[in-house]
């Protein structure tokens, strides 16, 4: 515990723009990981109850994956940074950007790794994706080929995580570039695969901003919950920092035994 609190001192406070009370809506309907309008039941009570066990003190990983020049830095900077820088510089191997968030009143965390797409780098990217809870995989909404390279780039993402514990997501980058009917004609197809691998399908661009906010706050809702429904599943039906009491029953069982053995301890 000792090691966690350290970690959470260093960290900088939440910033008021990063504030979540509401569960964030899906992009599309037919491609989301759930379609409820709210945090789970649970969720919201043992926010309230202040049952979140240790979901404050952790760091959620999220790995961004995807091919070179899809625009994976940019859409970290435009969110983290508000930012956007039109002169490409090529990711070397991994950087990464840590997020604080308020979720429901608890203090929460994403680290999102932006990870290399030039082939050159991937076994050093890809030593990077162990322990990840979330995968986004970008795709250039203009480039058909980094659509269909989307699948690969799953499956190396998988080979170091267990793919029931990770949710996926399916961003389609540069919107600002495809015309309406360019766009609408690949999003068809990124919906049909969002649904096949079972990710939450986004498109956002990075230069105008839009739907970039949208996105990672719906990631990190939807992370927090996950998180706080695993700590519910450890914890039971006890609270957290609940004592455990001996009961009139166990006080019996041990009047019983020492009856069994009238000479112990004599």
């Amino acid at each position: 515990m000792s090691v966690r609190v350290s970690a959470m001192s260093v960290l900088p406070p939440v910033r008021r723009d990063r504030i979540i009370a509401q569960l964030p809506q899906y992009f599309k309907k037919e491609a989301a990981l759930h379609t409820k309008d709210d945090f789970n039941n649970k969720v919201r009570t043992a926010c309230q109850e202040q049952r979140t066990g240790t979901v404050g003190f952790k760091i959620s990983k999220v790995i961004v994956v995807g091919d070179l020049a899809v625009g994976k830095t940019c859409l970290i900077n435009r969110f983290c940074k508000d930012a956007f820088d039109k002169n490409y510089k090529a990711t070397i191997g991994v950087d990464f950007e840590m997020e604080r968030f308020e979720v429901l009143g608890v203090p929460f965390s994403l680290q999102l790794w932006d990870t290399a797409g030039q082939e050159r780098f991937k076994c050093i990217a890809s030593t990077y994706y162990r322990g990840a809870q979330v995968v986004i995989i970008a795709f250039d909404v203009n480039d058909v080929a980094s659509l269909g390279h989307v699948r690969q780039w799953l499956e190396d993402a998988l080979k170091e995580n267990d793919p029931t514990a990770v949710q996926l997501f399916l961003v389609g980058t540069k919107k600002d570039l495809s015309s309406p009917a360019q766009y609408s004609q690949i999003e068809q197809d990124a919906l049909k695969l969002a649904q096949e691998i079972r990710a939450e399908y986004w498109a956002v661009s990075s230069l105008t901003g839009e739907n970039v906010k949208e996105f990672f706050f719906r990631v990190a809702s939807l992370a927090f919950e996950t998180n706080v429904l695993a700590e519910l599943e450890k914890s039971g039906s006890r609270q957290i920092g609940d004592v455990v009491r001996i009961n009139s029953t166990s006080n019996k069982l041990y009047a019983t035994s020492k009856k069994k053995h009238p000479n112990c301890c004599q």
